[in-house]
């Protein structure tokens, strides 16, 4: 598995690129987004470690390139730790986020987390079934989303949330619960990173995001995928 780290400081991408390497994952080194859209296009990489302040084009930008034409995990790195950047970074497509200075273990293991989903998601090895609602269609074989038979591009956390839902369509779940079935850890304060994804989710599945057919929110208790025959 190939990661790519984005980051300016080439003390903190040394200091990351040792971890990396010590589980035994390729690394491949970007200064700036420009440059880590470059090696996106030339290499296979199966995971970005982005920073976001950086010369040339920040990291929400290349984000926001990245995500036009792939799914692969993306983990913002940043020292700022206020809700609105973690919120900016996950609207913009980023799939987890972690503030600097960090702890390299959790790194590590959100980084192992977040390629556990990936690898999952482009497994056809992995037989589960195929879930739906009305239109929507969860292929758990496939690792697909699809809606009236057209495909739905997802990110394997979005894919993820989509699976347990539709699996268990009808019941409703709160933040916690879908955190802790889909990053498989403690939910401390999910709310902000699951309904960032949530909306991520609408925007793809519904017509009319604002009155959603599939995807519905319970007041007060959470989110559920509507039972549709």
């Amino acid at each position: 598995m190939n990661v790519l780290i984005c980051d300016d400081d080439a003390e903190i991408a040394g200091a990351i690129e040792i971890y990396l390497k010590s589980e035994g994952y390729g690394v491949f080194l970007a200064a700036d987004g420009l440059d880590a859209l470059g090696v996106v296009e030339r290499e296979d990489i199966h995971l970005i470690i982005m920073d976001v302040m950086m010369p040339r084009m920040d990291g929400m930008r290349a984000t926001m390139k990245i995500r036009e034409g792939k799914n692969i995990p993306i983990i913002i790195l940043s020292a700022k730790s206020e809700d609105y950047d973690k919120i900016t970074g996950l609207n913009v497509g980023a799939d987890d986020y972690v503030t600097k200075p960090f702890n390299p273990l959790e790194l590590m293991a959100r980084v192992k987390s977040q390629l556990r989903r990936y690898t999952d998601l482009g497994s056809i090895a992995k037989k589960s079934g195929v879930f739906r609602s009305g239109g929507l269609t969860v292929d758990d074989e496939a690792k697909s989303v699809t809606l009236d038979g057209e495909q739905v591009v997802v990110t394997p956390i979005e894919y993820g949330i989509l699976r347990f839902l539709t699996e268990n369509a009808g019941k409703v779940f709160s933040m916690e619960q879908i955190y802790e079935q889909v990053w498989n850890e403690p939910a401390y304060s999910p709310e902000n990173t699951v309904a960032v994804h949530i909306r991520r989710i609408r925007e793809k599945i519904e017509f009319d995001p604002k009155n959603p057919k599939y995807l519905k929110v319970v007041w007060g208790i959470g989110y559920k995928i509507e039972k549709i025959q």
